[in-house]
């Protein structure tokens, strides 16, 4: 059935082994590993690394193998969220080489998904995107096809400020761009990492498209997004969209989760749903953070009973 964990990223001071000893200990079933690599992080979230993929001897793949078998938790998938279509071609390339360093290391330790973003140039349109996405994913995919992992795109626009205006940094937004680009890839490795909330901000419905798309589900992010109705009706919607949305944990937002669940099990999904904590509600302080993460799995067990 459904498995219920949570996205390492909210917890960036913790060793891998925190992390699992707190997802064993709260019973969780699996974690979303982040895998970026080392240096100063350019936004919120991002630069967080419980697997340092570009240092795995025999003996760390051993332990971390070990660990989740110890502990009763598995590593839902490795992530890592760069933007592989980034203007600059220098720091393109190095997101895509160390998009490939994880592929490697979720071979290398039996994890069934690498979980990243597209990219976007975001002052270039959807199709001439698309032509660049042509260019450079095919090959992206086949290098993670032929190590028997599953790539999950994540649907985020990474839209929310002037430096991301006027188009995000994430082509892999909509119903209408996911069929593009399963045309263009038609590998059934090729998936998403569906997250619900951006479709809500974005105003469209968040349920339907796993109807469609139910082949292509690798991966499910749990996070909820309130739209501020009245602030929406002062900016409009060509506003930078953090002014009129804000995430939330799951049971707080917009999000309709009997609905959202009831197709999950319609369309016969059985693998990882991960919480992602991005509320600024809840960061004031580490007990915050698990107490997010806590809330958030006491809703969502109306959905995901313990094993």
């Amino acid at each position: 059935m459904l498995k219920l964990g949570f996205v390492s990223a909210i917890l960036p001071e913790n060793s891998f082994e925190e992390v699992i000893d707190f997802a064993s200990k709260e019973q969780f079933s699996c974690v979303e590993i982040m895998c970026w690599p080392k240096g100063k992080a350019e936004r919120r979230y991002a630069g967080v690394s419980h697997i340092d993929v570009g240092s795995l001897d025999d003996d760390t793949v051993r332990h971390i193998r070990n660990y989740q078998r110890e502990k009763g938790v598995f590593v839902s998938g490795l992530g890592y969220y760069p933007n592989p279509m980034e203007p600059d071609d220098k720091k393109a390339q190095a997101a895509i080489t160390h998009i490939k360093a994880v592929i490697d290391a979720a071979e290398k330790l039996a994890i069934p998904v690498v979980n990243t973003f597209i990219g976007r140039n975001p002052s270039l349109n959807i199709d001439d995107n698309l032509k660049i996405f042509a260019e450079r994913f095919p090959e992206i995919v086949a290098y993670a096809s032929k190590r028997g992992v599953k790539m999950g795109i994540e649907n985020c626009p990474m839209f929310f400020t002037n430096d991301e205006w006027p188009g995000g940094k994430n082509l892999a937004i909509s119903p209408a761009v996911w069929e593009k680009m399963f045309d263009l890839i038609p590998d059934p490795n090729f998936g998403l990492n569906y997250d619900p909330s951006h479709l809500v901000w974005m105003q469209m419905d968040p349920v339907l498209p796993l109807y469609e798309f139910k082949d292509r589900l690798h991966h499910i992010h749990l996070k909820d997004v309130k739209v501020y109705q009245e602030k929406l009706n002062r900016v409009g919607i060509l506003a930078n969209p953090l002014e009129y949305h804000s995430p939330k944990i799951p049971g707080l937002g917009d999000v309709p989760w009997g609905r959202f669940f009831a197709a999950l099990t319609d369309v016969g999904y059985r693998g990882p749903c991960c919480i992602e904590v991005e509320d600024k509600a809840f960061e004031k302080s580490e007990e915050d953070v698990r107490m997010a993460i806590l809330t958030s799995r006491n809703y969502l067990r109306q959905f995901i009973p313990f094993d």
